[in-house]
């Protein structure tokens, strides 16, 4: 029996979550990181055929309004955050295809570099993402 893969709302919070952990893995997030999150959204997730839904744009949209929700009124907790996007992602693999972690990793990295290039906090952050996402 073939597992059914339906993206939910869910889904894309928990991306959300993910991308905040990435921006917020060196203790701040700047307003470049966000605005590189809105216009790969735009670019990348709304127009990417690899994810089809029910919701269509407007959930594909969670990614920036939890991302924007966290940075408003959140303490900075990345790991927190990461684990549970990581959590998330173990319960449901099979909304893991190939592309998708190819596009989770590509938004990830277009983050972390957005302002001054990777530190050492993102590049951890974005070694543990990569290694999570090939399990």
């Amino acid at each position: 029996m073939k597992t059914k893969r339906e993206i939910t709302p869910k889904f894309y919070q928990n991306l959300g979550k993910l991308f905040y952990a990435v921006a917020a893995s060196d203790k701040q997030v700047r307003d470049e990181e966000f605005n590189k999150l809105k216009a790969l959204v735009k670019k990348q997730w709304l127009n990417a055929d690899i994810v089809k839904d029910d919701f269509n744009s407007n959930a594909v949209r969670q990614i920036e309004y939890v991302f924007e929700w966290l940075h408003k009124n959140e303490k900075l907790n990345a790991q927190m955050y990461f684990d549970d996007f990581i959590n998330y992602k173990n319960e449901h693999p099979h909304l893991f295809t190939k592309n998708i972690r190819k596009l989770i990793m590509k938004t990830a990295g277009a983050i972390a570099s957005s302002f001054s290039g990777l530190n050492k906090s993102e590049l951890i952050m974005l070694a543990k993402l990569d290694m999570e996402l090939k399990k």
